[in-house]
């Protein structure tokens, strides 16, 4: 099984039951507002990032950050950004089995025409009353699998 980890809205901040929820992860998905480029690096410590600005994101370190990525694992096509509402494309019709995003600091999960969409939410700092969690993307025998993971901190 492959396992992909996704994170999002980490605003500077990166908690020890982040990288421990994160261990294990082959890749790691970050969707947006990184906060400040420490945060790469302690992700890339777990795994290789592939990582997207959000609008957060400001300075030179960020400017170098993609506003959306395509990454495609064992056949799959990920489309990876910030915003949902700035998804410019239609995915199913561009081919794409899963689009990443963050913003909205809600975990959300599940699938819509064919194609399977993943809002981790925020492993950064606590707002209102919703979670701090993460997500996984999971690949095994030619199957696809996603979850939410809401992490005690």
């Amino acid at each position: 099984m492959r396992r992909i980890g996704v994170i999002s809205d980490t605003h500077g901040l990166v908690r020890p039951e982040v990288i421990t929820a994160l261990r294990g992860s082959e890749l790691i998905l970050h969707a947006g507002d990184i906060g400040r480029p420490q945060v790469l690096d302690a992700l890339r410590r777990i795994a290789p990032v592939v990582a997207v600005r959000g609008n957060v994101d400001k300075g030179s370190w960020a400017e170098c950050l993609p506003e959306h990525e395509v990454v495609r694992i064992d056949g799959r096509m990920i489309y990876l950004l910030h915003n949902l509402k700035e998804l410019g494309l239609d995915p199913a019709a561009s081919g794409f089995d899963v689009v990443v995003s963050g913003h909205s600091h809600q975990p959300k999960i599940g699938g819509k025409e064919g194609v399977y969409y993943l809002n981790p939410g925020s492993a950064g700092p606590k707002r209102f009353k919703l979670p701090v969690a993460i997500g996984r993307l999971m690949l095994a025998d030619g199957e696809l699998s996603g979850e939410i993971v809401e992490l005690e901190v």
